[in-house]
């Protein structure tokens, strides 16, 4: 089975799956989008409203926001790999539950197996918990480190924005150093060894030094 193929059984799957209770409320499950041999994966949180109706990921205002990104870093949409850490809307748009995470990882692992991204993007703090661990997003936003040959950047979630303006123009610089990490990065994870430097971050409100345990 090809890489295509696999992705679109792995939707298929998704779109009827009863491994949580997501699925009672879902219109539709969003299994993500995107070409199979992308570079750059997406991992957002989970789909919202619009989401649900269309079974698109980020197709809403948070969307919109992500395209104007995307265009600011000169990467289009359609070179990337959109998804989602749960692939049905919470209801409410609440925070996804662990059992929820748990049952979707299935999906996530297996769409990172075939696509097999150079690059990650974590975008917010339950997409990032998944490779970063418990770490605060206001810390490490925009720092990177290797996971199995592959990077992984973390980065606020384009919604952040919406509900809190003063974070805009923090989204956007962290947005446009994926030029520099696709530059920095082979065409696909594993072929050679990353190297590239991350600025540490400032001292945190305690005083005390913070510094990711990057590569």
């Amino acid at each position: 089975m090809n890489t295509d193929d696999r992705l679109n059984d792995l939707a298929t799957q998704i779109s009827v799956c009863v491994r949580c209770d997501l699925h009672k409320s879902r219109i539709k499950a969003v299994p993500g989008e995107g070409p199979s041999n992308a570079r750059i994966m997406f991992i957002g949180e989970g789909p919202g409203f619009y989401e649900n109706q269309q079974g698109r990921p980020f197709v809403g205002a948070a969307g919109k926001f992500l395209d104007e990104l995307l265009q600011n870093a000169s990467v289009s949409r359609e070179q990337v790999f959109i998804t989602n850490v749960v692939k049905c809307r919470p209801p409410g748009n609440r925070d996804p539950q662990e059992e929820e995470l748990q049952a979707c990882d299935f999906y996530l692992e297996a769409q990172i197996e075939t696509i097999k991204p150079s690059i990650i993007v974590t975008l917010g703090r339950f997409s990032m918990a998944k490779f970063f661990g418990n770490v605060k997003i206001s810390q490490i936003h925009g720092q990177a480190k290797t996971v199995n040959g592959r990077l992984i950047v973390a980065m606020f979630h384009p919604a952040a924005a919406l509900h809190q303006p003063a974070l805009k123009n923090t989204i956007i610089e962290d947005f446009k150093k994926l030029p520099q990490y696709l530059q920095n990065v082979p065409d696909k994870a594993g072929k050679e060894e990353i190297n590239i430097k991350i600025e540490e971050k400032k001292a945190d409100s305690s005083g005390k030094g913070t510094q990711l345990p990057l590569f």
